[in-house]
């Protein structure tokens, strides 16, 4: 059976009871301050004196505040590869590999423009390390343009296809307020199916 990998690219070790309550605390109280306050309200000082801990504690367990997002990212890329992976048609097996592709595309304009800010925050702690979710996505979106016939450097295709969704250009995009009309995720979602029309479509001809 195929597991979801964690940011840093294994599943995480086991952990006493104590530290896995610790943990579980931690986060459910760092989602809380993003959803009550924003992502300005979630400080190191603030998630711990909310969550009851020491600030120790929290430092011991996530390093950085950059290292708490990259924590909160790894639940939400550990759901979204396992959708991908053992999830309903389809995103996930069961569908033929074109609309697969354009699952993974809308599902993955729907994250960034609910969850893009952990991404955002995430970085310097992605940066430092390799990027386990995003060679996840490479090979994914590679798998599925071979299994739909696609010809060439499939992945390099996959590198291209997948610049279109970087979370950079989500957040560009949405502080464009002027933009006639306005590049909504609608628009975008709409521009994925027809990117991966134009790529696959020589394949199916």
């Amino acid at each position: 059976m195929r597991r979801t990998v964690s940011l840093l690219g294994s599943p995480p070790p086991p952990e006493r009871a104590d530290a896995s309550r610790n943990r579980e605390l931690l986060l459910c109280t760092a989602r809380r301050l993003v959803r009550d306050l924003g992502v300005a309200g979630l400080s190191m000082d603030a998630l711990a004196a909310e969550a009851g801990l020491g600030k120790g504690t929290v430092f011991r367990r996530f390093g950085s505040r950059a290292g708490l997002f990259a924590a909160l990212l790894d639940e939400y890329e550990r759901d979204f590869q396992a959708a991908c992976l053992s999830g309903p048609p389809p995103l996930g097996p069961g569908a033929e590999p074109v609309a697969r592709l354009v699952a993974f595309g809308h599902e993955r304009l729907r994250f960034l423009a609910d969850r893009g800010y952990l991404l955002r925050e995430a970085d310097a702690h992605l940066t430092r390390g390799a990027n386990a979710p995003a060679a996840f996505a490479r090979l994914h979106v590679r798998v599925l343009l071979q299994a739909a016939g696609v010809g060439g450097d499939v992945e390099v295709l996959a590198f291209n296809l997948l610049a279109a969704l970087e979370a950079p250009l989500a957040f560009h995009v949405e502080q464009q307020p002027g933009a006639v009309p306005p590049l909504s995720p609608q628009r975008l979602a709409a521009g994925w199916s027809d990117l991966v029309a134009r790529v696959v479509g020589p394949a199916l001809a």
